[in-house]
């Protein structure tokens, strides 16, 4: 099996797909000592193995070129590829800068030059693979493609061969309606003898190797379009409803909560409740405002956090959701806790800055089946 290298960590929601689809960790590497922390703690209340060498808290700038920890993790790849192991970064550049409804100041931005600096650290430190995550507006964007296309020219350049695909983590069984662009990369020398001269002068890694879709459970139409979702109805704490025809069940906030029991889970008493009573007026499943979103129990979730650390109003509750409750959004395991001693800002903005679980699951079990096909 391989070994990752984990960058702009968060509390680990990436990397805990990779673990549960059997990948190692052998580093990782987070710059906020909060989401660290939280790392560290959700790890040791799972049972989970320690990274094999270190817990990085530093700027992934000190990974390239002459930095502090350029030597180190040098070594610790070396080992690693010296024993016949295969290694790889993965990592989500912090994305506000190419985000439609973030800052938009794209590679200029003081978070999209972070994306240039994990490319580089790749390219100088010849991981065996790489996955890069970030937001769709990075590929959609004309401004911020031209900044993508050079960032995977250059790897190609480095030697890398190249698929890329825009997915939805809804498709992967996420409750949430959130689009992702997705690059994967390998060096030439594990995927030379297995595909055609063709692909190998575009150093594009065809679709039968590596099939994006081949762990979705459900197509983007099929889950957010064809399905009869709920809109809006009046607000009224603590009424029950039954759940409609036609939805899929699976997807919706209610299913999630029910599963993750975030009632009684340790983050249940963890939410923010709004000064002003102007939120209870919002009525169920009305995600139009600018600040007061409330999500529907019978529908899935815009995303699991947003703006300024704001989380979603609760579907039946006059409260923002609990952080037990965005865990469910972002399909985390029903184990997985954050410190009780993380400030509430901490603990939305780890959140809503995650890929859903059951996304990197999938995204992991894929890179998986790939490597798999060319040993």
């Amino acid at each position: 099996m391989a070994s990752i290298f984990s960058f702009f960590t968060g509390s680990g929601f990436l990397d805990l797909g990779f673990e549960k689809a059997g990948f190692k960790t052998a580093a990782v590497n987070e710059y906020h000592a909060p989401f660290l922390n939280a790392y560290k703690h959700s790890r040791k209340i799972m049972a989970l193995p320690e990274p094999q060498f270190d817990h990085y808290l530093c700027s992934v700038e000190e990974f390239i070129g002459d930095g502090s920890n350029v030597a180190m993790i040098a070594n610790q790849i070396n080992s690693l590829q010296s024993s016949g192991e295969l290694v790889g970064f993965i990592g989500g550049p912090p994305c506000p800068d190419f985000s439609v409804g973030g800052k938009n100041k794209g590679q200029e931005g003081e978070n999209g030059r972070l994306s240039r600096t994990y490319v580089d650290a790749i390219i100088q430190h010849q991981p065996d693979f790489f996955l890069f995550e970030n937001v769709k507006g990075l590929w959609r964007t004309k401004r911020h493609r031209e900044f993508y296309d050079i960032l995977k020219a250059d790897l190609r350049t480095a030697g890398y061969v190249i698929t890329d695909h825009l997915i939805n983590c809804i498709q992967y069984g996420a409750p949430q309606d959130r689009d992702r662009i997705l690059m994967f990369g390998i060096k030439i020398n594990h995927i030379s003898k297995h595909i055609d001269q063709e692909s190998l002068d575009a150093m594009l890694i065809p679709e039968e190797l590596f099939n994006w879709e081949s762990h979705m459970k459900f197509s983007r139409d099929e889950s957010l379009k064809k399905p009869s979702w709920p809109t809006t109805d009046v607000f009224a704490e603590n009424i029950t409803t039954s759940a409609p025809d036609n939805i899929i069940k699976e997807l919706t906030i209610q299913h999630w909560f029910d599963k993750n029991n975030v009632l009684n889970h340790p983050n249940a008493n963890a939410f923010f409740t709004p000064k002003s009573d102007k939120f209870k007026l919002v009525p169920e499943g009305d995600t139009s405002k600018k600040s007061f979103k409330r999500l529907h129990r019978w529908r899935y979730s815009p995303t699991a956090a947003y703006g300024n650390n704001e989380v979603h109003l609760h579907p039946y509750k006059a409260r923002r959701l609990s952080a037990a409750e965005a865990l469910a959004i972002q399909s985390l395991p029903i184990e997985f806790e954050l410190p009780p001693t993380m400030t509430l800002s901490d603990k939305f903005k780890t959140i809503g800055n995650g890929v859903p679980f059951v996304a990197a699951l999938g995204i992991a079990n894929t890179i998986n089946d790939f490597i798999y096909k060319i040993k």
